[in-house]
């Protein structure tokens, strides 16, 4: 049993179009793996099933590995971690007030028009603070004037 070229190539096309209608994007390699194995078969005519079984999967994962690099080009992966979507790593470096006295490394600080749960040397309310990391919903914080802290 062989499958035709044209079959090849018909689903190809139909992977491809379901790339616009589904979500994903990664049906459009699946489609070009077919498109490949379409295209050898029509060059060399009648080849095994198990032959044009192996080509799909070996034009599929290459189609895959090459659009790895395609998005990365593109930006969809970036190369290096970002803060986007992270809102928490967006409020590193902020500064904010101790609401609540730290005792004991734990305590409370306003940022903005918000009250956080935080960890950093005791300190008394109204203490200027700078954020350093974020734990969970917990923010670790060191004095505003540049002295270390131990979280």
């Amino acid at each position: 049993m062989t499958i035709p070229w044209w079959a090849w190539a018909a689903f190809a096309g139909v992977v491809s179009l379901a790339e616009f209608h589904l979500p994903g994007t990664y049906l459009v390699w699946v489609g070009l793996g077919a498109a490949i194995t379409a295209a050898l078969d029509a060059i060399f005519g009648g080849l095994a099933l198990e032959t044009q079984l192996l080509l799909f999967a070996g034009g599929t994962a290459a189609s895959c590995f090459l659009g790895y690099f395609v998005y990365r080009a593109v930006g969809r992966f970036p190369a290096e971690e970002t803060r986007l979507n992270r809102r928490d790593q967006l409020m590193i470096g902020e500064q904010g007030k101790v609401s609540d006295d730290f005792v004991h490394g734990r305590g409370k600080v306003r940022l903005g028009d918000t009250v956080w749960l935080a960890e950093g040397p005791d300190l008394p309310r109204d203490a200027s603070v700078v954020v350093t990391a974020v734990r969970g919903a917990r923010l670790i914080v060191r004095r505003a004037d540049g002295s270390r802290t131990a979280p």
